[in-house]
């Protein structure tokens, strides 16, 4: 059998900055050699997420007849960036046309993983029920929780729904809950998507006859330098930089160093990747996807 280890998340930091690789080795060892199973290790994985930057409509028929009960839900929704602090707009354009929403209700939920959704039921004329607005939400919130760009979570997303069909047999829950997720991962795919990485601040204390190296190699990560200090002698670095670019960061700087560096790391913020690192993420994405 083959034993897949999931780290704390103590742990997991630990083995991100580089530290403890020695003891994890002999983890594996003893687990290999004394209890004669199989240990494979992997790379922590960085927690991207996703979101959008642009305003895009979509809509989506469910329908299914098999015999008895049918199942039908018709949902037409807008999807646009959540901005902290700003008020949701009213005013857009659908189709060339100028349309004002008016919300009927709306609902708005601190996602467990950082960020917000907004979301509002602007229908008019009563063509689709507000019994079913809660199964609409459910469906766009079950598929935020596995984003349609790389699985990640997505967040900071208006939803406005402004229109679809209904049936007075065949309309059930599960019927809306697939027509609204199908319609937001279409609407997510055309609004601009982008995957956002977390960033750290990190600092780093060296003696000054290896500043230089640091910061090179700082630099060489995509990190962007700080505020320079010292302190007894030694140089104090800090910068921002993207949580990818710290695995074995403890390893390489030990060894620009030759040891006498120490660096703490903290998580600042979430913000979006480069468009070369997007599209590699997206094309590891679908080689899983292919071989799953």
């Amino acid at each position: 059998p083959t034993i897949n280890v999931e780290y704390s998340k103590e742990l997991r930091q630990t083995i991100l900055s580089g530290m403890g690789e020695q003891h994890i080795n002999y983890v594996k060892w003893r687990v290999t050699n004394e209890f004669k199973q199989n240990i494979e290790i992997y790379a922590p994985k960085v927690p991207y997420r996703e979101t959008i930057t642009k305003i895009a409509t979509a809509q989506y028929r469910h329908k299914k007849q098999s015999g008895g009960a049918g199942q039908f839900g018709e949902v037409h929704l807008l999807v646009c960036p959540y901005v902290e602090g700003q008020e949701a707009p009213k005013n857009f354009k659908i189709d060339g046309k100028d349309v004002v929403f008016n919300f009927k209700s709306q609902e708005i939920t601190d996602l467990e993983w950082g960020g917000k959704l907004e979301f509002y039921n602007c229908v008019v004329g009563g063509s689709i029920d507000l019994s079913f607005m809660p199964a609409i939400l459910k469906g766009i919130k079950s598929k935020m929780e596995e984003g349609p760009l790389t699985g990640s979570y997505a967040r900071d997303i208006r939803v406005y729904v402004y229109d679809g069909k209904m049936h007075p047999v065949d309309s059930k829950e599960i019927a809306f809950i697939i027509a609204g997720r199908n319609a937001f991962r279409e609407a997510f795919r055309n609004a601009g998507p982008k995957i956002l990485e977390p960033i750290y601040n990190v600092e780093v204390m060296t003696p000054a006859d290896y500043q230089g190296a640091v910061m090179s190699d700082l630099q060489n990560r995509r990190g962007i330098l700080g505020d320079l200090g010292s302190d007894k002698g030694f140089s104090i670095l800090r910068a921002r930089v993207p949580l990818a670019e710290l695995y074995r960061y403890s390893t390489t700087l030990s060894s620009l160093t030759s040891g006498s560096a120490t660096f703490t790391m903290e998580f600042a913020d979430y913000q979006p990747v480069p468009g070369d690192v997007q599209t590699k993420l997206l094309e590891a994405y679908a080689a899983e996807d292919k071989d799953e």
